[in-house]
């Protein structure tokens, strides 16, 4: 693997840095959310050198792994960030289908939205910038959208990550000592919660390894909650 001069990452996530003042001088209530994988350390690492106290906010679905909750407890006191756990509305007893099987085995997009996308409303309410980590490489949905675009409720998406990479996120942890997520080793490149997600296969993205076989490639949080999302 090549490496990637050091100047420019850093020259890359001093414009974000900048960007993340430029919002809090102006005022803006600003906030972001994580999935605490490897590739949202730089993230995080950057929020960390603005203001600790920007809530990074996080559903525990009750699904995730116990390896993700765990990270984020370390990340958290790590990088001094305030992480915020969200807890879906609706009990898990009220998240069967008529066969008596959870959502995610037959409405998975359902599931996502009581789960991901509804206890994040309104904290898109009371805010005015949500600092999104996506990237471009991503998925087409997110190669689609735009540095700064409108959100549901009245709040701006930021994307600061959207034209890095996985090799830029991979060097920016390397040169800032920043640890990987615990699965990673064991073949799992994108985590997310536990019965929709397998270890990375083949050569392609590494999101085809969630929710395979179910037609799906978002939660909800990168379309629902987009102005014009349904």
């Amino acid at each position: 693997m090549d490496i990637l001069d050091k100047k420019d990452l850093e020259a890359r996530a001093d414009k974000v840095v900048e960007q993340l003042h430029s919002y809090l001088d102006a005022g803006k209530k600003v906030f972001t959310t994580s999935s605490f994988q490897s590739q949202s350390l730089p993230l995080l690492h950057m929020i960390s050198r603005v203001d600790r106290d920007i809530p990074v906010y996080y559903t525990n679905t009750g699904f995730l792994f116990a390896q993700t909750i765990r990270f984020a407890d370390q990340l958290a006191d790590q990088l001094g960030l305030n992480v915020i756990p969200l807890r879906p509305e609706v009990p898990k007893i009220k998240q069967l289908d008529r066969e008596k099987r959870f959502l995610y085995a037959s409405d998975p997009d359902h599931c996502c939205y009581l789960n991901k996308v509804q206890p994040l409303e309104p904290v898109l309410r009371d805010n005015d910038i949500w600092v999104n980590g996506v990237r471009s490489d991503q998925s087409s949905v997110r190669a689609a959208m735009q540095v700064e675009e409108p959100a549901q409720h009245g709040c701006t998406r930021f994307h600061p990550m959207l034209e890095w990479d996985s090799r830029m996120v991979y060097f920016y942890r390397k040169n800032h000592d920043l640890p990987e997520h615990p699965m990673e080793a064991q073949g799992y490149l994108s985590i997310g919660c536990e019965p929709c997600t397998m270890k990375a296969f083949g050569d392609g993205n590494s999101r085809n390894a969630r929710w395979f076989g179910m037609n799906k490639t978002e939660c909800g949080l990168n379309t629902t909650l987009v102005s014009g999302g349904n």
